[in-house]
């Protein structure tokens, strides 16, 4: 991974966007010495928050079955029913 100061990015930016568009590695920002943000092109932060809501359904859905919060099949065809009515 790329390791940028933010003042190079200010100094820059078109630059080191171009090399994420080409590598599509992500780019470090220090700010003092400091890791303060990472830089990623548009489709692998969109794919990322895809990702984290597949997985956050998943974690609500064994939550559920947990605490017993399931039904049968014959009782989600029923609710599906009323829903797609």
């Amino acid at each position: 991974m790329k390791t940028e100061l933010v003042t190079t990015l200010k100094r820059q930016a078109t630059k080191i966007l171009s090399d994420l568009h080409s590598s599509g590695e992500p780019v470090l920002i220090t700010e003092h010495g400091k890791p303060s943000a990472y830089l990623i092109d548009v489709d692998s932060y969109e794919f990322t928050q895809n990702r984290m809501q597949i997985l956050e359904g998943i974690a609500r859905g064994e939550r559920a079955a947990l605490e017993k919060r399931t039904y049968t099949q014959s009782e989600a065809k029923e609710k599906m029913e009323k829903w797609l009515s």
